[in-house]
Formats: C-alpha cells, structure tokens, sequence
C-alpha cells in the first residue's frame, strides 16, 4: 500500500538520519535471501520532538480513513495542512491516544523549560524568550488537553521547516568542528620547541598525503558510480545494468521511493575509497561531511520535485540525459578548499577565548562557594558537639538532681535537705553556755574587743 511520499520523508527521517551499510550479501532478483531477523533502527533525527512526531504519525496510520485519505493526497495537500481536516473523522480510539501524546508532550516541554529558567537564573543569565517561545511550535500552546488539527498542522509544518535546515545545521556543525581542530593543531605546535615543531609538521604533513592516495572516486549519480554498485554490492553484470532493476534492488522498505537514507547507502563504496576508521589518517566525521555533500548533489540532479525523495520515473529519466555519462571524477574534501576562511578562524577562536574566559570565571566562583559551604560545614559541626555536649549536659542533671554542683539537695516536696554534718553543727550552736563558760571565754578576747563590746552595751 503505497504512501505519498512527502509523509514517507517525515516517516523515514523519525525512524533515522544517518544512512545504512549496504548489505553487500544481497541476492539478485528471484533469488531467496537467508532468513535474518529485521533491526528496528530507531536513530534519533535531531528534532528535539523527535520522538512525539514519531508516536503521532504511528498513531495516525492506525486510522484506515486517515491512512486512506494519505494515500490519494499530494505534497502540496500534506504541507498547505489540508489534510489536517481529516483529522475529526479519525476513530475514538485514536483521538484519545492522540490526546494522552499531547498531554505528555506538553508536560516534558514544562520540566524542560523550568529546567532551562533554573539554570539561567542560577547563573544570573538573561533569559532568551523568543527561544523558550519556539519550544512550542509543534504544537497549540493555547489548548494543552486534546490534539486537534491546528496540532497535526504545525506539526507537519514545523517539522517542514525544521528538516528543509537539517542540511544546513549539518554543515555548520561540520564547519565548527573543523575549525576547532584547526585551532588545536596550531596551539599544539606553539607549545613545541623549534626542532620537535619541524618534526611534527612534516608528520602531519605526511598523514594528510597518505590519505590523499585513494582510487579514483566517481562522481556520484554517474553511470560508473551505479554500475560499480550494480556489480560489486548487488552482484550483477556491469553490461546489463538496468535502472528499474537498480530502483528495486535499493528500495529496501519497498515503498516506492529512495529515501535519503537509502540514497547515502549508495555511496558506502565510494566513501570507503577513502575512509578507513582504522588509519590514523582518516578522519570520520570527515567522511559523513562527504557522504552528505553526495546526497546533495544526487538530490539536485535527480529530484526534480524537491520532496527530498527520488522516484522510479525520476531517476529513469536522469540515466537518460548525457549528464549520467558523465565519467568525471568527484571533488572531494581534500580538493577543495577549506570549508572556513581565515577570518571565519580568527573569530571562532575569539569566541572560544571568550568562552574558556567566561568558563575561568565560574570555575573560580564555583571553587569559592565550595570554600564557603566548607567553612559552613566546619562551623555547623562545631555548633553541633556543642549541642550534643548540651544535650549530655541536660540528661545527667535530669538522672542525678543532686549531682548539680553548688546546690543544696531537696526532699520530696522540693523541700531542702542538708547533710548530717550540717545539722548537728546547728544543734551545738543552740545548746545553752553557762556563765563560767561565759566569762572565761570573754576573758580570752582582746581588750580592745571587750572594750568595744562595753560602749556598744546601753
């Protein structure tokens, strides 16, 4: 059951963006290939909806109205969101499936957006409103209960736009990685002596020559390019090759079109040419870089819509212009020149000062709250002993009142108690002294002392 294609490019780019090795083993036509059991490649396409946009599609071609409706629609109906009135006669079933996705969708963009306005307020950043605001153009922010077809057509419009600049980020990403490799290498060097820098640039040197040595790399799309994959994957006579033939053989999810994935499968032959992961020499990110350059450069010959899919009639009629007998060589990487100017170098490495400067920065602020929360701990354990020290404290006096130093002991009713010592000291001094007793004892003291007592007597 054929799809239309423009739905194909958003289905095929949810399952995955990277392209697939070629199944060097396969069988020609009419042969019955080895039972093997199918991988589910589920790579990720970068959309931070990636996942939603997939469920929501799945979801959709459970509807046979809806999937019925998909199959007579044209691009032009799926991106204009004309087939996005279809979405009220889809079955209960999938409107409430429809509408739990949404839900969820809506709460994974909360935790994330408060994720994101915790961390600029921690750090004491502006907050970019406009970026927060583009989080929600998937979908309708104004009702975060039930998808409904302003929901199917931003996201088919979204996702539109979002894959048309997945090229483009690509290759800006590429751009940035080169530069940076570029600004290592030159800040290695500068920590080298005279002599070892020498040795090490005649050392690279030698690297980027090595790699350079490779056969000849045919354009791709060129009629070489499709029979040297027509007789060395696909097993077949390079004199009797046939587009239709090739068509099939390629088409791997037999919808009817090549994919961008199955495009890129295309190249493997040609890209291993020159890339070993093996050799020190090769870089693969280099390589991705030129397998997506072949992608684009096919797309542009050869698909004549611009749906970023090929199909059977398309490519039959590219393998008859003179352009597909064109067996010129292709421009690789190492051809060119590089993907960045001088000046585009200078100021990526101001940026990336900036950014180690800025990072300096909150590394020292990071390093002086950790003193601070560190002295905090000293000074909270120390408050602690003295706490738990109080606390003893308080224990003992309740299991031993009379332990309590410079306190007299009290009875039962909180009465005092004294010692046995103390009272008997109290009953000799209330035992009456005699006169004899009284008179030697005054007779003891000092003059003046009995003189004193003598003035003060009436």
């Amino acid at each position: 059951m054929a799809v239309t294609p423009y739905w194909l490019l958003l289905l095929s780019m949810s399952v995955g963006t990277w392209s697939v090795p070629i199944d060097h083993n396969k069988m020609p036509p009419g042969t019955e290939p080895p039972q093997e059991d199918k991988q589910d490649d589920n790579k990720d396409t970068g959309l931070y909806y990636d996942r939603y946009l997939r469920e929501v599609i799945e979801v959709l071609e459970t509807d046979p109205h809806f999937r019925e409706k998909l199959q007579t629609a044209n691009t032009e109906d799926i991106k204009s969101g004309r087939l996005s009135k279809e979405l009220d006669l889809v079955g209960h079933h999938v409107r409430t499936r429809l509408d739990e996705l949404k839900r969820q969708e809506v709460s994974r963009l909360r935790m994330l957006l408060k994720a994101k306005l915790d961390n600029t307020n921690a750090h004491d950043i502006q907050v970019d409103h406009a970026a927060l605001l583009k989080q929600f153009e998937h979908l309708d922010p104004q009702n975060q209960h039930t998808f409904e077809a302003k929901d199917l057509e931003l996201l088919i419009s979204t996702a539109t736009k979002d894959l048309e600049s997945y090229d483009k980020e690509r290759h800006e990403e590429f751009k940035r990685y080169e530069m940076l490799k570029e600004h290592e290498r030159r800040e290695y060097l500068k920590g080298l002596d005279q002599e070892k820098r020498e040795e090490e640039e005649k050392r690279l040197e030698e690297l980027k020559e090595k790699h350079r040595q490779h056969p000849k790399v045919n354009a791709p799309g060129s009629a070489k390019q499709f029979r040297e994959v027509w007789e060395e994957t696909d097993g077949l006579d390079p004199q009797e090759f046939n587009p239709k033939t090739f068509f099939k053989l390629h088409d791997t999810n037999e919808d009817g079109v090549l994919d961008e994935q199955e495009l890129e499968a295309l190249f493997t032959r040609e890209l291993e040419k020159m890339y070993d992961p093996r050799n020190e020499e090769d870089d693969m990110m280099e390589m991705e870089e030129e397998r997506l350059r072949m992608r684009e450069h096919v797309m542009k010959n050869v698909d004549t819509n611009h749906d970023r899919l090929i199909t059977l009639e398309e490519l039959i009629k590219f393998t008859e212009k003179k352009e597909f007998n064109n067996s010129q060589e292709w421009e690789t990487l190492d051809d060119r020149k590089p993907v960045y100017s001088e000046a585009e170098l200078q100021q990526f490495e101001v940026e990336l000062r900036d950014k180690e400067i800025e990072l300096g920065r909150r590394a020292a602020s990071l390093q002086h709250e950790e003193e601070l929360l560190r002295e905090r701990g000293k000074a909270l354990e120390a408050q602690k002993k003295e706490y738990q020290q109080a606390l003893l404290e308080l224990s003992q006096k309740q299991k031993d009142p009379q332990a309590v130093v410079g306190q007299p002991p009290t009875g039962p009713k909180e009465e005092l108690e004294f010692h046995e010592e103390v009272k008997n000291a109290e009953e000799d001094a209330k035992v009456p002294v005699s006169q004899e007793e009284g008179r030697e004892a005054q007779n003891s003291l000092p003059a003046d002392h009995v003189q004193s007592q003598s003035t003060q007597s009436p």
